[in-house]
């Protein structure tokens, strides 16, 4: 059993139940038994998915991008802004 929970930066994690503590990308170390729950699956891939899911409805796309394409992305933002 999997439990999804949520930082405080935002971000949505899973752990596996009965874990105490859960490193978030932020840094942040959580009590995972002091967040509330915001839902229980069964397995870790069912886990990764409802997070991706619940990431995607929270904060738009959950697309990885390549540092060449920001970079792109951002030079064409420049050019539109000049001109």
């Amino acid at each position: 059993m999997y439990v999804i929970f949520r930082c405080d930066c935002g971000r949505v994690l899973y752990a596996k139940k009965g874990v105490a503590t859960r490193k978030c990308t932020c840094g942040k170390t959580i009590k995972v038994k002091s967040r509330r729950i915001l839902k229980k699956v069964e397995t870790a891939r069912d886990a990764s998915e409802a997070v991706q899911q619940m990431q995607e409805e929270i904060h738009g796309g959950t697309m990885f991008r390549t540092a060449q394409e920001v970079k792109d992305s951002s030079l064409q933002s420049k050019l539109n802004k000049m001109y």
